[in-house]
């Protein structure tokens, strides 16, 4: 079953062939942006693969338009909603770039203020 490990966290999971990255970071609970659902209609799921590019399902042309609109785009950035996994034994290693985990935590604010708060700045 393929593996999914999500940096810098280090949170792994197993999931299987057919499921999408960011499905992938919802079963771990993974700070990976979501503002369209998953419809390919934003690109708050920019993820970059550091691991494991060639067992993920070819970027579309729809997909190569949205990372148009995200930061700091590089060779390996996917976007999770669209990076479905087809190898079976694979090891993908997902690096959430700086947007999404933002994204994530405006989505979230009730994590981002509880992260804020074991961090000390809750006081």
């Amino acid at each position: 079953m393929p593996k999914v490990r999500f940096e810098p966290d280090g949170i792994e999971i197993e999931v299987p062939v057919g499921t999408t990255i960011l499905e992938a970071s919802n079963k771990a609970h993974s700070q990976v942006g979501s503002a369209c659902g998953g419809v390919c209609a934003c690109s708050t799921c920019h993820v970059y693969v550091k691991q494991g590019l060639e067992d993920l399902s070819e970027a579309s042309d729809r997909e190569e338009d949205i990372l148009d609109k995200a930061f700091d785009v590089k060779a390996i950035s996917r976007l999770g909603c669209q990076s479905k996994i087809e190898g079976e034994d694979a090891t993908i290693v997902v690096e959430i770039s700086r947007e999404s985990r933002q994204a994530f935590l405006d989505e979230h604010p009730e994590i981002r203020a509880a992260l804020k708060a074991a961090a000390g700045g809750g006081r």
